[in-house]
């Protein structure tokens, strides 16, 4: 019998599902009556109105249920949700993990947009997954703000079930929480936790990488979910100074500041299943927090290193934008942003090109950026070498 596992979508007594907009605005049904006395007015008062729940509840059935998976047993309502493992696993291995969108949060709140948010959120937990040969199965959220917004909830929920059709995965639940005086208003915390399954002898750990390897890059659609702590102080010094406007048409951007740094994380779950399933793929990595130096090395055997060819990949027009605003040296550039680069697939030489084909035809764009080579005991695991595969 399949492994059945059971997941939360219940707020707590203290963690109400929704209150309505100040202004009544619904979306997928009418707000309460504000008339209507609150059934608990003393925690009204206090910030918490529990009156909104059903009504939001409703609406979140809705915004998952098109995300739904034929593994998922429940709906959403309930104390958990609950899966089975896909049948044609036949050693199924779990795996799973936890992110969040960070302080890009605080610049969707500034511009006041929130629907991409939810991806981001998607995109940065089940790329964790697909590293290890992970097929996403379910996504579990944690949305939190001060006080709650009916409309921003709404919006980011359906952000999140964007990315899960993206990804492949069901929304099986999560937690809405009003937390007064924690948050600004506006903002909001959002967290994301996913389950994906490997049959157990198809997990990729990087142990297999050898000599002679070749790296190849697949495409960001920017910064993704990392850096914002530094994007937001070169926005925010620019806006001060009169240099930036967020939602004017920048020629170099082909569109607003606004649009560009809110440009969601790609999720590449489903081109890279489709890879694993025909070829050899030893090794992939996440360029995420830490760039190129702190995610490379996390995969690569001690004997080997990386040589990367930083300039076998065009980078989008945001770091452009980014290095003359900040003056970033290249060097922390790419160890703060992926600089271009959302992933990259450590696979054998001879399977290359055929790879770069099939991924460009899936809609990827796919370079090869560096090789695998042998490493000194006191050489480090990463090289960074413009011009290598040029000159090789």
């Amino acid at each position: 019998m399949a492994p059945v596992a059971a997941f939360h979508y219940q707020s707590g007594v203290d963690h109400p599902k929704t209150k309505p907009a100040e202004n009544g605005a619904t979306s997928g049904g009418e707000a309460p009556d504000e008339a209507a006395p609150s059934s608990a007015p003393a925690y009204a008062r206090a910030g918490v109105d529990l009156d909104g729940d059903e009504a939001f509840i409703d609406e979140i059935k809705e915004i998952s249920r098109s995300t739904y998976r034929p593994e998922v047993l429940s709906s959403v309502g309930g104390f958990a949700g609950l899966f089975k493992a896909p049948d044609r696993y036949k050693n199924p291995i779990f795996v799973s993990a936890t992110d969040g969108v960070g302080t890009k949060l605080k610049l969707a709140a500034q511009i006041q947009r929130y629907d991409t948010i939810g991806i981001d959120c998607v995109a940065m937990v089940v790329n964790d997954l697909i590293v290890q040969g992970g097929e996403p199965v379910i996504f579990l959220d944690y949305l939190a703000m001060g006080k709650l917004d009916y409309e921003i909830a709404a919006a980011t929920l359906r952000g999140l079930a964007e990315g899960c059709r993206r990804a492949g995965c069901a929304l099986l639940g999560g937690e809405t929480a009003t937390m007064p005086g924690v948050y600004p208003p506006g903002e909001v915390e959002l967290v994301g936790f996913s389950v994906g399954v490997v049959e157990r002898d198809r997990v990729i750990d990087g142990s297999s990488i050898g000599e002679g390897d070749v790296l190849l890059g697949l495409a960001s659609s920017g910064f993704h979910s990392n850096g914002y702590s530094l994007v937001r102080q070169v926005v925010e010094e620019g806006i001060r100074s009169g240099r930036i406007d967020l939602f004017a048409e920048n020629p170099e951007l082909n569109t607003t500041l606004a649009s560009a740094i809110l440009a969601p994380t790609r999720i590449y779950v489903k081109p890279i299943l489709n890879i694993l399933r025909d070829f050899t793929v030893r090794g992939i990595v996440h360029v995420t927090g830490g760039g190129f130096e702190g995610n490379v090395p996390r995969i690569l055997p001690k004997a080997v290193r990386a040589r990367i060819d930083t300039a076998a990949w065009p980078r989008p027009a945001v770091y452009g934008w980014l290095q003359a605003q900040a003056e970033i040296p290249e060097a922390e550039l790419l160890r703060v942003f992926n600089a271009g680069i959302g992933m990259i697939l450590v696979v054998p030489k001879g399977e290359a090109l055929d790879i770069t084909h099939r991924l460009e035809g899936l809609g990827e764009r796919c370079y090869e950026i560096g090789v695998i080579e042998r490493k000194g005991d006191d050489e480090a695991p990463i090289v960074f070498d413009p011009g290598t595969l040029e000159r090789h």
